[in-house]
């Protein structure tokens, strides 16, 4: 169980669409709330909807020179600026002088990153942190508010997943004390990838009684408890 002691109350939110630029459901949204900035607003905050990286949403690919969502890392946001850079390197330098610095007192408090995925995941929330106090808490809010439709949270703690992604450059403060809570979520055990030719394309296809279909660990959904 996890529960949570109030410190500085959130000020400043970002929500990005377009970190991909062919996941279309970020952009149509951040684009309807620039327009329509009302649907957004509260009371006491600044809810900033952004487009993260508009030359791939103006091409409808998910990159230009390559993937925005994982650039974010210390080395790549330092490197002095120049035409030399890859754009979505300049980008993330852009994004981090807007939205951060990274790991400053400075930086927005939470940054919501909209994505799409072909994979059969519905709602999924991708939870990067299982010691996050706040984090675990405000899924559970996110939840609890979305019932009775389900919304799943995947959690991304792997030795071979260390994205450096755009939401990153935000910090978690917690704004006021919550209850204890605990909230099921699904972890990445390993890779496993599809039969291959000595070509390597992929030599197999889904099972009919497969497709479109939910597959659940054999364990089931692990438990976040702190």
């Amino acid at each position: 169980m996890t529960s949570c002691v109030a410190e500085e109350p959130i000020k400043k939110i970002a929500i990005f669409g377009g970190t991909h630029g062919n996941e279309l459901t970020g952009v149509f949204l951040v684009t309807h709330w620039l327009k329509n900035g009302a649907e957004v607003h509260r009371a006491g905050l600044e809810v900033k909807p952004f487009i993260t990286n508009p030359r791939a949403v103006e091409k409808c690919t998910r990159y230009i020179d390559c993937d925005l969502n994982r650039v974010f890392d210390l080395e790549n946001l330092s490197k002095e600026m120049s035409e030399d850079l890859p754009y979505e390197v300049r980008r993330a330098q852009e994004i981090n002088h807007l939205f951060g610095p990274k790991n400053s007192d400075d930086a927005y408090d939470v940054v919501f990153d909209l994505h799409n995925t072909t994979s059969n995941m519905g709602c999924t929330l991708i939870l990067e942190d299982s010691r996050n106090d706040f984090l675990i808490q405000m899924f559970h809010y996110i939840k609890t508010c979305m019932a009775p439709l389900p919304c799943s949270v995947y959690l991304i703690e792997h030795p071979s997943l260390k994205y450096a992604t755009t939401r990153s450059i935000a910090k978690y403060p917690v704004g006021k004390e919550f209850p204890p809570c605990a909230i099921d979520v699904y972890k990445i055990m390993e890779k496993v990838d599809y039969p291959r030719n000595e070509s390597g394309d992929v030599a197999a296809v889904i099972h009919p009684n497969l497709q479109e279909e939910v597959t659940r660990v054999r364990d089931g959904p692990s438990r976040t408890e702190r």
